[in-house]
C-alpha cells in the first residue's frame, strides 16, 4: 500500500484506520503537499550503497535486489525516496529476515499479509521504502515492467511525470493516497508496456 508497490491495485481511498491496520507503530498523517524533485543522477549511488548495506546483512537470503518505483527512471522527477524491492524466499516468515534487517539499522514499518505478503522497511540513514517479497509474486514483475517501459518510453515517461506533478500540489492526508491517486495513469501505461512484452 505504499508508493511504488500499488501498481497492481485499484484506486479507492484508503481510511485510516485501514492504513493503521497495516502499519507497524503508530500511523502518522503526512496533511500537507507532495515534494518532488527532478531527477538526480546520485539517486542510483544510494541506492547501490543500500544495496550492498542489505546484502551484508542478509547474505544469500538476497534472492534479488532492484533499484524500483520513480528514483530508478533517469529523467523523471520523484519524492526523494529510494524505492528498493528485495525478493526473498518467504517474505510471510519474518523471522527468516527482519531480526538481522533491524539489526542493520532497518525498522519495519508496513506489513501487508493480504497482498502478496508485501512488508516494507525504512532506512537507518538515508531515505527508503524497502519492498520486500516473496519469490514468485506478481507484483515484483509488474514493478520491474513499469520500471523498465518508463526507462524506455519517453512519452509514457512524460505523462507520468505531468500526472505526479498535478497530484502533488494537492494536500494529502497520507502519502499513500497521493500513490493510490496516480492508479489510473500507473493502470493505462502498463497496458501498453504489457501489449508490447
Amino acid at each position: 500500500m505504499v508508493e511504488g508497490s500499488g501498481q497492481g491495485r485499484e484506486f479507492k481511498p484508503v481510511s485510516d484506520e485501514e492504513l493503521q491496520k497495516v502499519t507497524v507503530g503508530k500511523l502518522k498523517p503526512h496533511n500537507a503537499t507532495i515534494h518532488l524533485e527532478e531527477y538526480d543522477p546520485r539517486w542510483p549511488e544510494l541506492f547501490k550503497r543500500e544495496a550492498k548495506r542489505i546484502r551484508s546483512a542478509l547474505g544469500d537470503k538476497v534472492l534479488r535486489l532492484e533499484h524500483v518505483g520513480s528514483t530508478s527512471v533517469p529523467g523523471l522527477c520523484a519524492k526523494p525516496v529510494i524505492d528498493i524491492l528485495l525478493v526473498v524466499k518467504d517474505s510471510s516468515d519474518e523471522s527468516a529476515y527482519v531480526p538481522a534487517l533491524e539489526k542493520a539499522g532497518y525498522l519495519l514499518r508496513i506489513r501487508e499479509p493480504e497482498w502478496f505478503e508485501h512488508r516494507l522497511f525504512k532506512g537507518p540513514d538515508t531515505d527508503i521504502n524497502l519492498h520486500v517479497f516473496s519469490l514468485g509474486a506478481e507484483e515484483i514483475d509488474r514493478m520491474l515492467r513499469f520500471r523498465d517501459w518508463l526507462r524506455s518510453q519517453e512519452a509514457d515517461r512524460k505523462k507520468y511525470a505531468r500526472v505526479k506533478r498535478r497530484l502533488a500540489k494537492k494536500k494529502w492526508r497520507h502519502i499513500q493516497n497521493y500513490a493510490d491517486a496516480k492508479s489510473s495513469i500507473i493502470r493505462e501505461i502498463m497496458e501498453r508496456a504489457n501489449a508490447n512484452t
